[in-house]
């Protein structure tokens, strides 16, 4: 079985990043005393549990749905997912209007 590898170059990387702009927030680093302690170390967390879906799928859920042509939405999105993808999915297809089954 052969299988396709995916390399993003720096331009699709910018544009997801544009298209996220206005979804996510930028979230901090906040140091974990505890693991730093316990490792001898410093440890930083990303806070992605602020976002408005207390998660980091929102960003692939955004980016994908926000990438789809009108004829890929016209029967709507469908998500397979009872967790933090399906409300990435369920707050995108909301943005952006589009019907969603998850």
């Amino acid at each position: 079985m052969t299988s396709t590898k995916y390399f993003p170059k720096l331009q699709d990387i910018n544009k997801a990043k544009i298209n996220l702009n206005e979804v996510i927030l930028h979230t901090p680093l906040q140091k974990n005393i505890n693991l730093s302690d316990e490792f001898h170390a410093n440890i930083l967390l990303k806070r992605e549990d602020l976002q408005v879906v207390r998660s980091y799928k929102l960003r692939g859920a955004f980016n994908k749905i926000a990438h789809l042509s009108k004829e890929e939405l016209a029967n709507g999105v469908v998500c397979a997912s009872a967790g933090n993808h399906a409300q990435g999915v369920a707050y995108s297809c909301r943005k952006l209007a589009i019907k969603g089954k998850i």
